[in-house]
């Protein structure tokens, strides 16, 4: 069995990969600048920015060494078919107009992980539609204040109070709205162990 490394701080992540029952070690060292290059299609921000954090890992990795990278990002389309890509807020401000944005329409989630050893390389994607009541401005202001989702694409965590109190649908992996497709993880991880 190889050691398996997982190349992220987000606690999510680190607890779905433990759900797998199988042994890990996190290492966050990184050299890569997490911000997409200008212009990238919406669905590939998230590969762009998994292959980078996995090759911007911080050394080389030895024969035994599996290294994990993921970025998750939401997506919503505009009335003319324009999309947006969200990441992480970066101020309340932010947060708030993201869930704005979110409020009583229907959205993507999009996580892409990359699987890698010393010699070979996989990256795949997993997609989830997830549809959201109207929120209000005081169930908004609730939530951020409260649950301070800054570190969360789109400014919300499924597996926290907005998920049960607004989010009517999903369609797909509710652990890939988490940020961590386990089920296809588990599938392409196997190929390297």
């Amino acid at each position: 069995m190889k050691k398996i490394i997982l190349g992220s701080g987000s606690p999510r992540r680190r607890e779905l990969l433990g759900g797998l029952d199988l042994p890990f070690t996190v290492d966050t060292g990184n050299t890569f600048e997490e911000s997409p290059e200008p212009g990238v299609e919406a669905h590939l921000v998230p590969v762009h920015m998994s292959v980078g954090k996995s090759r911007g890992f911080h050394r080389g990795l030895s024969p035994d060494e599996v290294l994990i990278t993921a970025d998750t990002v939401v997506i919503c389309t505009g009335p003319d078919g324009s999309q947006a890509v969200l990441g992480k807020p970066h101020s309340r401000e932010e947060a708030v107009a993201m869930l704005e944005r979110l409020s009583g329409c229907t959205h993507e989630v999009v996580t892409a992980v990359t699987i890698r050893d010393c010699l070979h390389e996989e990256t795949f994607t997993d997609s989830t539609l997830v549809s959201f009541d109207v929120l209000s401005e005081s169930d908004i202001n609730y939530y951020i204040d409260r649950y301070k989702p800054f570190d969360k694409a789109g400014a919300y965590g499924i597996q926290e109070w907005i998920g049960y109190a607004a989010i009517s649908g999903i369609d797909g992996s509710f652990y890939n709205v988490m940020g961590f497709p386990v089920h296809k993880v588990y599938r392409e991880l196997k190929k390297f162990i």
